[in-house]
């Protein structure tokens, strides 16, 4: 039982009442009794119009349904007209731009990968920050970027022949990136700085230098003997590290042992989708990591190889300008902080009427209020030199929910002391109804908005729920060459141009999934920046380092520049619904889609459950390791959801698919000493259970969401297994 005190008209799980009042207000220049005042009002104010968005919500969902049965062969237009009667499809709003100030340069200026991590887990948080910089030679050696074709496989030892592969291709980013006068990186035998540029000593004895001077941005060491030359090229940086005695420097003509790449220019530290948080005890551990790495003291003790280990936030980066003044660069990513979205609640506080508050409301109060100590510099570490605070918002249905959140931090900066906009926000493209009315959400943030990016896992639950009485959907790979996601995809980047996001702002892309597959993202990802986006999701640090090589290749800048004044409404493609023409599908092609989307909901729902674990490597059922968070859940339980409301599958059909992949993932999870199998006893299992009532409850769940359903059962696995 949860010990609650009561301040105001709240009452607060003592967890969280001690942590917010000992560890978070010192030092935040908030009163005690002023923050938990103002938070009751916060609270009274802006719990019934929360409750009245997730009504309308409910209430177009039902209005859809009804027509779709009442419709079953419809027209296009009539579907629109429809849409647009009941408030779905708003009005177009009047041509503007945003006016968004005091925004960091790795969203305003710099184009670069993102990386999307679960706040719980400190030592993940770490890495995040951490992998500003990353090892281009590690990268490439330890993934299957570089082949391992002729002798150059990975193993336990050095490789010299894969080193001398990773080595090449380290060569032919430089030849790329920063090209020399007629003449090849590979050639070099020493690099210096004389009179303020780079000399380049090459093996014939000759000299040269860049072809373009001014991509010289510093160095460390001496002019005559550089430890490290700083360079920049799209607004990236990257040095080549100098050290003729390190083991591969002593065996390179010009001393280089590495690579280092500006790698991943912002982190969303999550608080949402890759998180298991139920109660109060899981969200102290979220904001106390949020409030570790804001204030810079943040860290993690692991053993790794036999070894105690601690990890830290790295330092920011000193050099030399090449006419040798000194100044520094950021060691560390950008952080965001993805709160949760407004439908949700939460036991750790409860209002006025002992009903749980809305979760989202608490989010945005206590991670802004933590955010307050690096605008302050209570700590080692600012996170943003502009004096900002960074909100990634998700699950927003169309701009009346955006102009809900706006008004919540409206009040969050009030409560806090802080100037108007001090909040920014990031705008989730990941609902139907927002993405039809992007444009309308972005104006109702038009003076804190920073990001707005698409997701297609979540879009595309979403796309299945809504239509989800229209008749039974595509299989879920189909969906990635539907009309409705090519257009939404596009549309997405074309209305955040159009309201001059190239300025300040940031239009993102979706995650790689497949951490082992580098090779492969590297062919693919690159696709993203030829879209206009200027920042893509990966899953690791490793990744954020190989896919930066991306917008070195690209000038995102430029491709921007191409697309911007275009004027094509993409509306009536966005509102094309994905439905299977005949649905003529054979027996094997129906479990082959059951069989996937089963295992892939049973092996993520195991271990949120029951272990706690939000976000992990889960092998698919070619066991292959795909990360995966809550927004892979959702799409393959309304997937299968539609499928049996629509008679294509059968509930027994189902229950056989689910027991058997059931033993799938039990077999995936064999080595895992705290994993609980599922096949042993079916009932008995909280994991079996959850997994098969999101697919059973599905269609009836609010707006397809494994949220309610999940974090029941959580709390029900957490009560369990305490008291055996």
């Amino acid at each position: 039982m949860s010990e609650y005190v009561t301040s105001g008209s709240l009452k607060v799980d003592k967890t969280l009442y001690d942590f917010i009042n000992s560890e978070v207000l010192p030092g935040s220049g908030v009163e005690q009794q002023n923050f938990w005042d103002g938070f009751s009002r916060i609270v009274s104010e802006l719990t019934p119009l929360n409750r009245g968005l997730i009504r309308k919500r409910e209430s177009i969902q039902r209005e859809i349904d009804d027509w779709h049965r009442d419709n079953p062969s419809y027209n296009f237009k009539d579907y629109k007209n429809f849409l647009e009667n009941i408030g779905y499809l708003e009005p177009q709003v009047p041509d503007f731009e945003i006016d968004t100030v005091n925004v960091d340069d790795e969203i305003a200026l710099q184009a670069g990968p993102q990386l999307v991590v679960p706040v719980n887990n400190a030592r993940y948080a770490i890495n995040a920050a951490n992998a500003r910089w990353g090892s281009l030679y590690d990268a490439l050696y330890g993934t299957d970027a570089i082949s391992e074709e002729d002798g150059a496989e990975r193993g336990l030892g050095y490789n010299e022949k894969r080193g001398k592969k990773v080595i090449g291709y380290g060569r032919n980013f430089l030849d790329k990136a920063v090209p020399l006068k007629e003449a090849s990186h590979q050639d070099v035998a020493a690099y210096k700085i004389a009179g303020g540029q780079l000399l380049v000593l090459l093996a014939d004895g000759s000299e040269t230098g860049l072809e373009n001077p001014r991509k010289l941005r510093g160095y460390r060491g001496t002019p005559e003997a550089p430890t490290a030359i700083l360079l920049q090229n799209n607004g990236l940086h990257f040095e080549i590290l100098i050290d003729r005695l390190h083991s591969i420097g002593r065996t390179d003509l010009a001393g280089v042992k590495d690579i280092l790449v500006e790698s991943a220019l912002t982190a969303i530290m999550d608080c949402e989708d890759s998180v298991a948080a139920v109660d109060a005890e899981d969200k102290v551990l979220v904001y106390r990591n949020w409030l570790g790495l804001m204030k810079g003291d943040i860290s993690a003790q692991f053993r790794k190889g036999g070894k105690e280990m601690t990890r830290v936030l790295n330092p920011d980066r000193d050099y030399l300008s090449p006419e040798g003044t000194p100044f520094t660069l950021k060691g560390r990513a950008l952080m965001f902080s993805r709160n949760v979205g407004h439908l949700m609640t939460t036991n750790a506080v409860l209002d006025e009427n002992k009903e749980e508050v809305f979760e989202g409301i608490l989010d945005g109060v206590v991670t802004s209020l933590i955010g307050k100590h690096t605008i302050l510099g209570t700590g080692s570490f600012q996170n943003s030199s502009q004096g900002s605070i960074y909100i990634v918002k998700p699950k927003m249905h169309g701009s009346e929910e955006v102009r809900f959140a706006n008004l919540l931090f409206d009040r969050i900066e009030d409560l806090l002391g802080l100037e108007r906009h001090t909040i920014k926000i990031g705008v989730m493209d990941e609902e139907r109804r927002t993405s039809l009315n992007l444009k309308a959400c972005i104006r109702e943030v038009k003076s804190r908005i920073v990001f707005i990016n698409t997701g297609f896992l979540d879009r595309t639950g979403d796309e299945i729920h809504t239509s989800m009485e229209a008749g039974p959907m595509v299989r879920k790979n189909e969906m990635k060459s539907s009309k409705w996601l090519s257009a939404y995809e596009k549309s997405n980047v074309l209305t955040g141009l159009a309201a001059g996001f190239c300025k300040s702002a940031q239009i993102g892309k979706g995650m790689w999934a497949m951490p082992d597959r580098m090779k492969a993202m590297m062919e693919e990802k690159i696709n993203h920046l030829y879209t206009g986006a200027n920042t893509a999701w990966v899953p690791s640090p490793t990744a954020a380092t190989l896919h930066a090589l991306h917008y070195h290749s690209v000038s995102v800048k430029d491709v921007q520049e191409r697309l911007s004044g275009s004027k094509e409404d993409c509306r009536d493609e966005i509102l094309s619904v994905p439905l299977a023409t005949k649905a003529e599908w054979n027996q094997k092609e129906i479990q082959e889609e059951l069989d996937n989307n089963a295992q892939g909901i049973l092996g993520y729902v195991v271990r949120w459950v029951e272990q706690g674990i939000g976000c992990s490597k889960v092998p698919d059922i070619h066991d292959v390791g795909l990360m995966e968070d809550r927004a892979t859940l959702r799409i393959s339980s309304q997937h299968m959801a539609n499928w049996l409301l629509h008679g294509i599958v059968t509930k027994e059909q189902v229950e056989e698919t689910m027991k058997r992949m059931a033993a799938v993932v039990d077999r995936q999870n064999a080595g895992d000493p705290a994993y609980r199998p599922m096949a042993k006893d079916f009932d008995a299992s909280i994991a079996f259970q959850a997994a098969c009532e999101l697919v059973f409850e599905g269609a009836r769940q609010p707006n397809g969401y494994t949220e309610p359903i999940l974090h029941r059962r959580r709390l029900e696995a957490k009560k369990k297994f305490a008291l055996q």
